[in-house]
């Protein structure tokens, strides 16, 4: 329900004794805008029940993005980048909002939170900030306990026959596995991860042992989700221990035909598949020191390629 903007006093009356027209509505949102994924809130009701986080803002398919000379970024990445997809400015408001929606979902219970290293360490320490700033402005102290988890993602093949047959050296491409083989020699098979795709198996790294998670109320933090196999194959290992509840918190979620369909139960943004860096978002360990998140062009992946 929207605000009745009408107002509850006679119009004044301009010289000509005509009454003063209201102002034009406001233009409706021009192709490719981001618009949220939910309605506007009744800001005069009483309800304070959040709106759906799970799908966030949401940047359309044909969103162009902002010209990289309406900000300043660091000039060693002059020619890498494409645009800015998402100001650093919005992120950090959107991220407060998110804090808003989980503090009051999880009803000011003590909380454990899981960040996913390495790309989520920026948002997790903006988010935590966020939290604590609500819990010292509250009535009730919020106990927030945060620890660290690696996810190294791996895949093993077990037939390497198509592989290496010619006995000829050569480079050769296999796109869809994300792979490429750098070199085919009779006893040599070297294999490169492609540096823009995920896949694979999943193996969890530092943290504390899992088992201290149960009974507590965990609250997870990624940077990206993007197919949704890590997070859900990460929840999977997590639940075996019996926490009291577990939410994931991820700062985008990519639209991709590739996807499980799995939802974070809070999403700061929802945007195409595309490349993004930035915001602690990196390439081969670049990018991390830029604010903004951008979208990294052709020229700045063969650059930073390892």
């Amino acid at each position: 329900m929207g605000l009745d903007c009408s107002p509850s006093f006679p119009a004044r009356r301009l010289g000509a004794g005509q009454p003063q027209p209201h102002p034009p509505p406001p233009p409706p949102h021009p192709p490719g805008a981001v618009r949220p994924a939910f309605p506007a809130r009744d800001m005069a009701g009483s309800s304070e029940k959040a709106p759906d986080s799970g799908r966030g803002v949401v940047l359309m398919d044909n969103w162009p993005g902002y010209d990289l000379d309406l900000f300043t970024y660091p000039q060693h990445y002059y020619g890498d980048l494409e645009c800015v997809l998402i100001p650093h400015g919005i992120i950090v408001d959107r991220i407060e909002r998110l804090a808003k929606d989980i503090m009051k979902d999880i009803g000011y219970h003590d909380i454990l939170v899981l960040c996913v290293l390495k790309g989520g360490y920026k948002f997790c320490a903006d988010l935590v900030e966020h939290l604590k700033n609500i819990s010292r402005n509250s009535d009730r102290f919020v106990s927030m306990k945060v620890d660290f988890i690696r996810l190294k993602s791996y895949k093993v093949f077990q037939d390497w026959a198509f592989l290496g047959s010619s006995g000829h050296p050569g480079t050769h491409s296999v796109d869809q596995a994300g792979l490429e083989l750098i070199r085919d020699a009779p006893a040599l098979l070297v294999l490169r991860l492609k540096n823009d795709r995920s896949m694979g198996e999943m193996q969890i790294i530092g943290g504390e042992d899992l088992s201290t998670l149960a009974g507590k109320n965990v609250l997870i933090v990624e940077d990206v989700v993007g197919t949704g196999r890590t997070m859900e194959a990460l929840l999977s290992s997590i639940e075996k221990y019996k926490p009291n509840m577990v939410k994931v918190a991820s700062l985008l979620v990519k639209r991709t035909a590739r996807s499980d369909s799995f939802r974070p139960d809070y999403a700061g943004f929802e945007i195409p598949d595309v490349f993004v860096v930035g915001y602690a978002l990196d390439y081969n360990e670049y990018f991390r020191d830029l604010n903004h998140i951008c979208v990294i062009n052709e020229h700045g992946k063969e650059k930073y390629r390892i």
